[in-house]
């Protein structure tokens, strides 16, 4: 188990009704947005304020930077650890992608390299598998062929190369939330308080400090960039060269992300929504609809090409979303006309068919492509919303027993409140909601531009729409799962920062309190930010200072000795089976062959994975060594504290898992299902290292490591009942003596 310790030593498009009252609405304050220079607002003092705001914007990034890279070497003295440690703390999955590009690094040529990565047969024994295609590691591909290109070999080595770029995507990150935040207040006051807020609260915005290889940290960054586009896209006003422009800024972030996560076809699915809900209430028109559709498509069939024409693309729901809402938008010609019950009866009819037309199209290509990549998804969903009997499914309950995949903890509340985050947040999005939901009313209720004039007071500009619904969704997402957190607390802080900078909230209440002018107006909107960030800095400061001074050392002692052992005393095709976790380790460190890793999106892998963790369950060395023997493994390597598990409560070890899923009661007091019953065999993990069970189990292994943490047992070849009893062979008792 890894531990860190303490260191010994120190065109103007047309624009729908509401659109169209933004812009008298935008007139009564200054605007001093990023964009207003391309309107022709070339003036000293825009060019000046506007300089300053990029500044800070790429000094907040860097300062988000240069921090996770800190806080990464001084949790770890990554700096000072050997090799084999620094690939150990890549834990889990991280350690399986970066194996890919440590692999390119070391191939022959970039040419050999890529060939191997579509023709892999280290990763899953037995087979050979088009890792491309698998796997979203073309970021993996890239990084590795541009350091071979680079001079830069001397003097950076390969390993930092790639966390480096790694954390300079959160300086990307950042500059994207600082330029969402300034795009709807007007003020990069609002960007700075945004950037500030995010870096307050890494420990809800990011964990790319100790989890740098995990695809999320790769995409997430771009779709904040798609985001920013998206938002600046939606602005009035906008010429027909800058609309091209951010389009195609839509579609290469859109790219960007999609080919750097498996699971963008959710998240896109999320913002798909968020765009069909704007369509419906009016909000942003016909060609910017169909325009934000096709970037997402273009954008996923692109990475589906470059995949090697994945199917689980095609097989996604968001696919099969945009081709229905697209085609049902297109036969109802009528959606927006008649009273409003009429139209509300029209769009409960609209989103009905969408509905009915997506889930056909869906069923119908998963059919077709023959797609179960991704069904463990959907168990889990269905699982963690009693939608169905997957209570005992055991794809399911290795998701929902892990907290991260768990409800949002008040505690995350807590800790957004501390940085003065969540109260402006809140106040925020109860304001932009209420008048959300008032002008869609009077949008639906309007059959006419004069009707609509009538709407002023309620008018909401298409882009903060769209970032109101953007986080409202996401938020609910985060709040179902624990883990979606950080799509959400990014853009909450962006969105936050608009509340505390923007003109139109602080016009509205300036207004109810009759006490509005232009100069209280400027000087709320600059001197409440000030002070936030004054107060910011005096109550965290010393405390940022005082974690960056913590310094501790990566220490784990046992996996070393397991690498150590594995790469010195074990054939290079030996084939190893064990936990996910562990083989992405030994894939890494050792490059020998896996049984099973953890990138769970395939179906066939998954039930190789419930079949290899038998020896976490009640089955006799019989089953055992059928099911290794038929995935061609060598070695198996056993955990105790896997096999003896305490971290989960009754019910979620991995043991009881197995034990549900086998039909068996579980270990412990407590209640079973009365379906359940006993076992007729001991737990493998345990009787296999008994004394009193040892006859059973020598035949068919045997031990040839062990330390405090793993046991590693060579799986033997059946022998005919006419071959000798193993321990007369030759060599047999000098491997025994050995083991000991």
């Amino acid at each position: 188990m890894t531990v860190l310790r303490q260191r010994k030593s120190g065109k103007v498009k047309e624009a729908p009704p509401t659109a169209e009252l933004q812009s008298q609405t935008s007139d009564c304050c200054t605007d001093r947005r990023p964009e207003r220079i391309l309107h022709g607002g070339w003036s000293w003092t825009v060019i000046v304020w506007t300089s300053v705001g990029w500044s800070v914007s790429v000094g907040l990034g860097l300062l988000c930077c240069i921090y996770v890279a800190t806080l990464h070497e001084n949790d770890l003295w990554f700096s000072n650890i050997k090799e084999v440690e620094r690939e150990i703390s890549f834990r889990t999955e991280c350690g399986l992608y970066y194996s890919y590009y440590k692999q390119m690094l070391h191939a022959p040529s970039i040419q050999e390299g890529l060939s191997d990565l579509i023709h892999d047969n280290l990763t899953e024994s037995k087979r050979s598998i088009n890792l491309l295609q698998r796997m979203n590691i073309y970021q993996e591909v890239f990084l590795s062929v541009l350091y071979r290109l680079l001079p830069i070999q001397s003097y950076l080595e390969p390993v930092y190369f790639y966390i480096y770029t790694v954390f300079s995507l959160q300086a990307v990150y950042v500059i994207a939330l600082y330029l969402t935040a300034w795009l709807l207040s007007g003020s990069w006051l609002a960007g700075a308080l945004t950037g500030i807020w995010y870096i307050l609260n890494r420990v809800d915005t990011t964990r790319v400090e100790f989890t740098i290889s995990l695809r999320e940290n790769w995409s997430l960054p771009f779709l904040a960039l798609q985001v920013t586009a998206v938002t600046c896209y939606l602005r009035p006003q906008l010429s027909a060269l800058q609309q091209k422009v951010m389009v195609w800024l839509m579609y290469v972030t859109t790219f960007c992300f999609c080919l750097t996560w498996q699971f963008n076809q959710f998240i896109l699915l999320v913002q798909a929504l968020v765009i069909y809900t704007l369509d419906c209430l009016d909000f942003i028109t016909a060609p910017q609809v169909t325009t934000l559709y096709l970037v997402q498509l273009s954008g996923l069939l692109s990475v589906w090409l470059l995949q090697f024409c994945n199917s689980m693309i095609l097989g996604s729901l968001v696919v099969s979303f945009i081709v229905a809402a697209l085609f049902i938008r297109h036969c109802q010609s009528a959606l927006k006309t008649g009273s409003l019950l009429t139209r509300v009866g029209k769009l409960l009819l609209h989103s009905t068919m969408v509905l009915l037309l997506t889930v056909t199209i869906n069923y119908l290509a998963k059919k077709v492509l023959q797609l179960r990549s991704d069904e463990h998804i959907f168990k889990f969903i269905k699982s963690k919303f009693a939608l169905g009997h997957t209570s005992r499914d055991f794809d399911a309950s290795l998701y929902l027993c892990e907290e991260a995949f768990g409800r949002l903890p008040l505690d995350t509340l807590e800790r957004l409140a501390a940085t003065l985050l969540l109260y402006p947040y809140i106040l925020t999005l109860l304001l932009l909601s209420g008048t959300l939901a008032l002008a869609a009313l009077h949008n639906l209720r309007s059959q006419d531009r004069k009707a609509a004039s009538e709407c002023h007071a309620v008018a909401l500009r298409a882009d903060v729409a769209y970032n109101v619904l953007h986080t409202l969704f996401f938020g609910l997402v985060a709040f179902s799962t624990m883990r979606m957190k950080y799509l959400w607390t990014g853009h909450m802080c962006a969105v936050a920062a608009y509340g505390v900078c923007g003109t139109e909230l602080w016009t509205l209440l300036l207004n109810t309190l009759r006490c509005n002018s232009k100069f209280l107006l400027r000087l709320v909107r600059f001197a409440l930010p000030l002070a936030m960030i004054g107060c910011l800095y005096y109550k965290f400061w010393p405390k940022l200072m005082e974690e960056l001074s913590e310094l501790r050392e990566f220490y784990d002692p046992d996996t070393v000795e397991l690498m150590t052992w594995i790469s010195t005393k074990t054939p290079k095709r030996a084939v190893f089976a064990g936990s996910m976790q562990l083989l992405a380790g030994i894939k890494l460190c050792t490059g020998r062959v896996l049984t099973n890793h953890p990138h769970y999106e395939d179906k066939d892998l998954r039930e190789r994975t419930r079949q290899v963790y038998q020896v976490y369950a009640r089955r006799s060395p019989d089953d055992v060594h059928d099911i290794m023997t038929a995935i061609g493994a060598d070695y198996v390597v056993l955990e105790n504290s896997i096999c003896y598990e305490r971290r989960h409560g009754r019910g979620c070890r991995l043991r009881d898992l197995l034990d549900l899923d086998n039909g068996h009661v579980m270990d412990g007091p407590g209640d079973n299902d009365p379906d359940l019953v006993p076992a007729s065999h001991p737990r493998f993990c345990d009787a296999i290292k008994s004394d009193a069970a040892a006859s059973g189990y020598t035949a068919l292994f045997t031990r040839t490591f062990q330390n405090k943490t793993f046991h590693v047992y060579r799986v033997k070849k059946r022998r005919k009942k006419s071959a000798k009893n193993p321990a007369t062979e030759p060599g047999a008792t000098q491997e025994q003596e050995n083991e000991k």
